[in-house]
């Protein structure tokens, strides 16, 4: 029988030290807007399931219960106080989220944007929508489907949100030299309140009566299908002939079953599971010293009676 040397023995031993130094756990931090709109559920899935998955990594979902720019930073304050690893910020406000962006990577922190970015912040990197081109996405599934135009108006969540502006200026964009025309007072802005965003649905109609269609730039109103329905039902013949049209921005599974059901005319959706997974890899990628793409786009989906079957699927 051969006996290791001394020497042979010690080397293995270092190493097997340097291979527990190396094994490093990793806690991320994902800030959505809000806790309570269901767009963030998919995204803390997909953070969670990842993270599961990496092993060495751990998702802690933390946001202000509605949305509040002032909360969410707030929280943002309180998890670099935690000295998280990392950090993904669903941007609420751009100047609130820039300062404490700039004290996190101060701190040391990694910190990625997602979904709502604040670019001239000291972010890493942005993963998501190009909202720009959603905009105009949902602004060009309107035309398409009824060229002959009419009045809009839209729909919107947070006034300081540059995601949701970008899609406001998209979908005007898109509109530009075709027969539609906005009317005064839009977009209405929910600030995430699915029950407010369809009030504010209500209140465009009753101020116009021969309003042509209404697009939410988010999936908000029909994030509360009883309510959408109730909005609905009285104009669904409306509805039905194309006289007045509904083009709604996400693709969360109420909203298909309203689409499938004849409430809805089309959306345009994001990939939130696919920004949660894609949060947990790229910080950990920044946090072991690797470079990342500085615009990591997820893609959109168009979806309308034509293709929802193949889309459910």
């Amino acid at each position: 029988m051969r006996f290791m040397s001394t020497l042979a023995v010690a080397v293995l031993a270092t190493s097997a030290m340097v291979g527990i130094a190396e094994a490093k756990d990793y806690t991320f931090a994902v800030v959505p807007k809000a806790m309570n709109n269901p767009f963030f559920d998919l995204t803390r899935d997909g953070c969670m399931e990842e993270a599961a998955k990496l092993g060495n990594v751990k998702c802690l979902y933390r946001g202000p219960v509605e949305h509040e720019p002032a909360t969410q930073a707030q929280i943002i304050d309180d998890l670099i106080t935690q000295k998280v690893d990392g950090l993904a910020i669903s941007v609420s406000d751009a100047a609130a989220a820039s300062t404490e962006i700039e004290k996190a990577v101060a701190a040391g922190i990694k910190v990625i944007t997602f979904d709502s970015d604040a670019a001239d912040s000291k972010r890493t990197a942005y993963i998501g929508t190009n909202n720009y081109e959603f905009g105009k996405a949902l602004g060009t599934m309107l035309n398409k489907m009824k060229p002959e135009g009419g009045k809009y108006s839209m729909i919107s969540g947070g006034a300081a949100a540059p995601n949701l502006a970008d899609r406001v200026k998209g979908v005007r964009d898109a509109l530009k030299g075709s027969k539609w025309a906005e009317v005064s007072g839009s977009p209405a802005f929910c600030n995430d309140d699915v029950a407010l965003a369809v009030q504010q649905m209500g209140d465009q109609l009753a101020a116009n009566p021969d309003l042509g269609g209404i697009v939410p730039v988010g999936g908000w109103p029909m994030f509360a299908p009883d309510g959408w329905k109730n909005f609905v039902d009285p104009i669904k013949a409306k509805v039905d002939s194309k006289a007045f049209m509904l083009v709604v921005a996400d693709t969360l599974p109420q909203q298909l079953d309203l689409l499938k059901a004849g409430y809805a005319h089309g959306l345009v959706g994001q990939r939130p599971h696919e920004m949660g997974v894609k949060a947990m890899d790229t910080l950990l990628a920044l946090a072991e010293g690797k470079k990342v793409d500085e615009i990591i786009y997820t893609g959109l989906d168009l979806v309308t009676a034509d293709n929802i079957g193949q889309f459910m699927k």
